[in-house]
């Protein structure tokens, strides 16, 4: 499968600040920006940075927050000299470690030795009027003069065609990397899903919830077989690769939302080669 060969260019993007909307059953999440998928646009006109493979979070001045609203409870010394600026970025561990960053993050009572390794992995200034470019020197003035290992601002790249992508793309993926988020040069930073910001993966990737659990057979007796899970948009299919056998003895809960991988889509709809990857993790 070509993944640079997707549907149409963008021929605009829209120009539109952020609106502090907030969700009546989520008062506290932060109104982040959400990636679109990436979709054939020219590249060269974007920021181009590693898909992180993290917990992400806004620093709001004070404190650390979860993108459903829930606060973090990063240790005092881990943020003692972040900025007072509202930051959008992730907390990360490294390649491969988000199950160990996800249990980190959760603690109600943050282990030192844990912390010490994780990093604050900054790519936007969510407050600031400015286009991205411009946003993104301001972020690099702002951080320069700090010195702390616990915060950093995540590399942005410019490259010259779609070729270059694609070529990133397979070098981050042989990396061991998760993909690429591509920012707009011009665009605006806007809360909910936008254009301004897209995600390319050779795989994608999706949510959906657990409505149900299917036992297994055979290797898998007394254990989850797979999981039935639903889309946003009320599709329904069974999710049974991916699991781990701790994760078949302890399933996803019901009402839990899961991330899936897969490679496009039916005529019908469904996924091809659904395969789970984690629980999303949204409580610290």
């Amino acid at each position: 499968m070509n993944y640079l060969s997707v549907l149409l260019p963008l021929t605009a993007i829209s120009v539109v600040t952020i609106s502090a909307t907030v969700n009546a059953e989520q008062p506290n999440a932060p109104p982040l920006q959400l990636a679109a998928n990436y979709q054939q646009q020219d590249a060269s006109r974007y920021w181009v940075s590693e898909k992180l493979d993290g917990v992400r979070a806004y620093w709001d001045g004070e404190a650390l927050w979860s993108r459903a609203g829930y606060r973090i409870a990063a240790p005092e010394w881990f943020v003692a000299d972040f900025p007072d600026t509202h930051l959008d970025g992730e907390l990360w561990l490294g390649r491969g470690q988000f199950d160990a960053l996800s249990a980190a993050v959760r603690r109600y009572q943050p282990q030192e030795e844990e912390w010490r390794q994780i990093r604050f992995m900054v790519f936007d200034l969510p407050h600031s009027n400015a286009t991205f470019s411009e946003r993104n020197a301001e972020l690099a003035r702002l951080l320069l003069p700090i010195n702390t290992p616990y915060l950093a601002q995540v590399e942005q790249l410019r490259l010259s065609d779609n070729t270059a992508l694609a070529q990133r793309l397979s070098d981050i993926a042989a990396a061991g990397g998760e993909g690429l988020m591509l920012r707009h040069q011009d665009s605006y930073y806007q809360a909910g899903r936008s254009q301004g910001l897209l995600k390319l993966k050779q795989f994608h990737d999706a949510e959906a919830k657990v409505v149900a659990h299917l036992p297994g057979l055979g290797k898998y007796q007394g254990m989850l077989g797979a999981l039935v899970v639903e889309t946003p948009d009320g599709r329904q299919f069974r999710l049974g690769t991916g699991f781990s056998d701790a994760q078949r003895q302890t399933p996803p809960a019901l009402g839990s939302i899961v991330t899936y991988r897969y490679q496009g889509e039916t005529k019908q709809r469904q996924p091809r080669f659904a395969h789970f990857m984690r629980i999303r993790q949204d409580e610290p």
